[in-house]
């Protein structure tokens, strides 16, 4: 049985450790409030996009020589998988699980030549763990969402694309839902599937649509990897608060047990030391 002293301080322990967690629940509340805003403010200009491009697309396909190289579909024989994860944990299964929705999509497809680019050190942790091979990583995305790394990163995704040497990109990240739960998006960033266009527009153009068409989709690619960076820091933010705020609760409950149980150890102490006293008194008689 464990003494006063040793409950005591695992009591102390625990308090502190409720601290920690309450701290950086709140720190995480104050985070996912502008988070939140930044990505559901890119939502419409991200649907406002899709269908000028899918404009665009459709008056451009009446030139037989407009095929762009983003729009080439080639037999996927080989792969480029981006994995958007956090730089941290503390999460609950935030990273866990996008991880392994990466980790079937690798084993689903064994005859394909896969290449990793890890966005976010908890996916490339993972995969250095299990030797697979990454062909790039970019950390420290997420202390700022910033659209100079997106344009990064989508640059040397469309320049790998265009010189044919992955026929297919895919882009897995956690979109933000609800506070509760993320929603898991696996999403074939390359080539690009136009959007189907909503009814038909007779627009005027003052460039060429072949021409428009060159300059929308680079900047279609950008907009999803940043969008995608700005769902993701939402999404963790509010699974980090959530977890924290887990955390907290289950500190509450243990230092409950712990000063039941520290109470329960002291009577029992007092109990013994009242029955010796009365032993030895009644001995003395």
């Amino acid at each position: 049985m464990p003494s006063l002293i040793d409950i005591r301080r695992r009591v102390r322990s625990v308090k502190n450790m409720q601290q920690i967690t309450k701290a950086m629940k709140m720190v995480s509340a104050a985070k996912l409030r502008r988070a939140q805003e930044n990505a559901l403010a890119a939502r419409p200009y991200a649907l406002m996009l899709g269908e000028m491009l899918a404009n665009v697309a459709q008056a451009a396909e009446q030139d037989p020589d407009s095929q762009h190289d983003l729009l080439a579909v080639r037999p996927e024989k080989k792969i480029l998988v981006m994995v958007m994860t956090a730089d941290s944990g503390l999460a609950g299964g935030f990273n866990a699980n996008l991880l392994k929705l990466a980790q079937r999509f690798l084993n689903d497809h064994p005859d394909a030549e896969l290449a990793i680019e890890a966005l976010g050190r908890k996916g490339r942790d993972y995969f250095r763990r299990r030797n697979i091979k990454i062909t790039g990583e970019y950390t420290d995305l997420f202390h700022k969402v910033k659209y100079e790394d997106a344009e990064r990163i989508s640059a040397n995704v469309i320049e790998r694309f265009s010189k044919a040497e992955v026929d297919a990109v895919y882009l897995f990240y956690n979109e933000f839902k609800s506070v509760m739960a993320p929603h898991l998006t696996m999403k074939r960033l390359l080539p690009i599937e136009v959007p189907p266009t909503k009814g038909s527009v007779d627009y005027i153009y003052e460039q060429p649509p072949q021409e428009l068409l060159g300059s929308l989709l680079p900047r279609y690619v950008k907009l999803q990897i940043y969008r995608a960076l700005l769902e993701t820091f939402a999404a963790y933010q509010a699974a980090r608060m959530t977890a924290m705020d887990a955390a907290t609760s289950n500190a509450s409950d243990m230092i409950d047990k712990l000063t039941l149980y520290m109470n329960r150890v002291r009577q029992a102490s007092i109990t013994r030391e009242i029955i010796e006293i009365v032993s030895g008194a009644a001995a003395l008689d």
